[in-house]
């Protein structure tokens, strides 16, 4: 069972999402605005939230960033009526695992949240040896702790959050861009091998990053986000 909010200002849209999840187990609360989000958050902690782009005041990209920086491992999915490539990009650049164009099914919401499930039981496994303080920029584990560059710090973070901890090049690409540093293609495999090594350097296995041909790259290690 999750705790599950749902932000979408339109009324009746809001109250079919919350009853499907309420018909799916879980704990469902609607709210029409980032600022009830923002209230609930300080009194109830929340595993996933479904939250629309389109809302009065602070808007859903922003709520997603400002959420994805203060609580790393909670699960987002995006909703909205904009199907644009940039949309797309603009929802997973703010901190999004799913972008959902509506309009969406029940079954959509439903396996949506169940994939997200998925990760969030796997990312932190009773008894997992790697952790990453994002805030303090600090990787431990069994071998010792060791400092990581806010760049990589990033990088661990999104890899933790997406399903089956595989990032496409692109995304990447983005997350160094975002985090102030310019790579190509050439040299994010050198970028990835260092971060490699300080992966191992603490505990994880001989290849914790691997290669997905033509594609991108898999974490191979589960990294817990504190």
């Amino acid at each position: 069972m999750l705790n599950v909010a749902v932000i979408e200002d339109n009324d009746e849209l809001r109250d079919v999402m919350v009853d499907t999840l309420r018909g799916g187990g879980h704990r469902a609360i609607g709210m029409d605005s980032a600022e009830a989000m923002t209230d609930q958050a300080s009194s109830e902690p929340i595993d996933i939230v479904v939250v629309d782009v389109n809302l009065p005041g602070e808007d859903g990209f922003s709520l997603a960033r400002r959420l994805r920086a203060i609580q790393p491992r909670t699960g987002i999915i995006v909703v909205t009526g904009r199907n644009r490539d940039s949309d797309r990009k603009a929802g997973f650049e703010g901190g999004a695992d799913i972008f959902l164009t509506k309009p969406i099914s029940t079954e959509e919401l439903t396996a949506a949240v169940a994939s997200l499930q998925r990760r969030l039981d796997f990312v932190a496994p009773t008894g997992a040896g790697i952790r990453l303080d994002m805030r303090r920029r600090v990787l431990t584990g069994s071998a010792g702790a060791v400092d990581v560059r806010p760049q990589e710090a990033a990088l661990l973070g999104a890899f933790a959050r997406a399903p089956d901890m595989r990032l496409e090049s692109w995304q990447i690409l983005e997350i160094f861009e975002r985090s102030g540093w310019s790579y190509s293609r050439t040299n994010v495999g050198v970028a990835l091998f260092r971060l490699g090594r300080k992966l191992r350097s603490v505990g994880a296995d001989s290849r914790p990053i691997r290669s997905i041909r033509n594609w991108g790259y898999r974490l191979c290690e589960a990294v817990v986000l504190v």
